[in-house]
This record gives structure tokens, sequence and C-alpha cells, in this order.
């Protein structure tokens, strides 16, 4: 696999160990994958996985026991990356903007610039009128809008998620599904977004990896070929129910 400048991330026989009081244990072995340049991938693979901790690995939050991450350069810089986690994580003590500012606040932004990417986040999450909010008077929906304006206010090349709609019933995750698709169409990020809901990765991807095995590996890459825009009547379509049938058969594996 090369470090072609069409790709924002080249993954390469990645292996992730932990040390255990009894010995070691493998997590993921020999994984291998890239993503092209504004391409929108799930991740998807069954409970306990090693779904969460292939994504930290990527993004530097634990250590590779062996293998290699290859971030291809943007225009001659290492490419800015932006993580959202299951839980918001939102600081209570500030404002819904104050949240978001926080990451420019940390590198010293002026105050003018912040205040400028701040108010254009909030009007692409659709957060007007809560600019004042306290975390604790927000919807978990909004809390977790919140946490995506945070990661793209700094502008990031690829964007990895953490099960973000995790913790939010059927509804309000299908509603942000459709918000993070109008965000992608919008700002045409390099997306990794991990999920356990089949449904989801077939709505949101270009691609599909599934997870599995033991110790993990992609045991499948699966292209998914829905036209794009897409909209809720996609997913009664036979096309949709085709593609999800071959996930939760390699999903058994």
């Amino acid at each position: 696999m090369n470090s072609s400048p069409e790709y924002s991330l080249v993954v390469q026989n990645l292996k992730v160990s932990f040390r255990e009081t009894d010995g070691v244990l493998q997590v993921l072995d020999n994984v291998c994958f890239n993503l092209k340049k504004n391409e929108f991938a799930c991740l998807i693979g069954p409970s306990g996985s090693g779904k969460s901790t292939l994504l930290r690995a990527l993004t530097g939050l634990i250590p590779l026991e062996s293998g290699s991450i290859e971030f291809p350069e943007v225009h001659g810089r290492t490419p800015r990356t932006g993580i959202v986690f299951q839980n918001a994580n939102l600081m209570p003590w500030r404002t819904l903007e104050q949240n978001i500012a926080l990451p420019l606040e940390l590198d010293h932004i002026p105050q003018v610039e912040i205040n400028s990417k701040v108010k254009e986040m909030i009007e692409l999450t659709g957060l007007q009128g809560f600019e004042k909010s306290w975390p604790h008077e927000l919807s978990g929906g909004m809390a977790q809008r919140v946490a995506i304006a945070r990661s793209l206010v700094q502008d990031p090349d690829i964007l990895f998620l953490d099960e973000p709609f995790g913790s939010l019933d059927e509804l309000t995750r299908e509603r942000m599904s459709e918000e993070l698709l109008r965000i992608w169409n919008e700002k045409r990020k390099t997306i990794l977004m991990v999920t356990h809901s089949i449904p989801e990765a077939v709505f949101l991807s270009d691609r599909v990896l599934v997870l599995a095995g033991f110790p993990q590996g992609i045991v499948l890459d699966l292209p998914v070929e829905l036209a794009r825009p897409r909209d809720e009547e996609l997913r009664y379509t036979p096309e949709f129910a085709q593609a999800a049938a071959t996930l939760h058969e390699h999903l058994r594996i």
C-alpha cells in the first residue's frame, strides 16, 4: 500500500497488545487499510472487538506493538486530526460557546478569530440561540453537536468519531446521523467513525470496514455504492438491505 497524495491515512500491519498480570493480550493483528481524502468510512464489529482500541491507536492515545500509521502531508504539513467520543465530555462550568472555543483558546488564537470561528461552528451544527446555555441544559443530541463543533473548530483534515451516538435513543440517533451527513456534505472532511449499528454504517459510509476474529483484523472492506445525497427513504431500498445483509454475514465470523 502506498502513501499516494489521494490518501489521508495509510495503516499497514498494525498490531496492538496489552500487558496483563497473567501475560499479554493481543487485541489487533495485521490491520491494514487506507482512507481516501474526503472519504466517509465506518468501522464496525462485535462488542469488544477492538474498534475503540484501533481508533485510539490511530490518534496516538495508545502505543503500537508494531506496524505503521501514516498521515500523508497536506499542502506540505502534517494533517490535523480531531476526535469525538461517545460521551460529549463538555466542561460543566463553561457555556456552549465557551466549550466550543476551548481548543482555540489553548492554541492562543486571537479572540476576534475565536469569536468568528465559534459563530461559524454554531451555525454549521444548528445550535443558534443556545450560545449561553450550560451543558446540563442540553439534550444528549445537542451535547454531541457541541462535541462535534468543538472538534471541527480547529478545521481538522481527518475526524475520528468513536460511537458518538451510542448513548442516544433510536430516533435521536437517526436525526443525528442525518445531521452528521449534512455537516460532512458541507465540510467534506475525511471521517472514520466507529459504530456498532449496521444500518447507521450503511447509511453514512462510502466504505465500511468490518473488524472481527481473534486477535482482531479487517475481515471485510465493503464499498457502499449508494447514491448521494442520502435521505431516510434510502433505508428501505433493496440495495440498502443487501449491503446490511453482507455486513451481518461477516460479523458472524
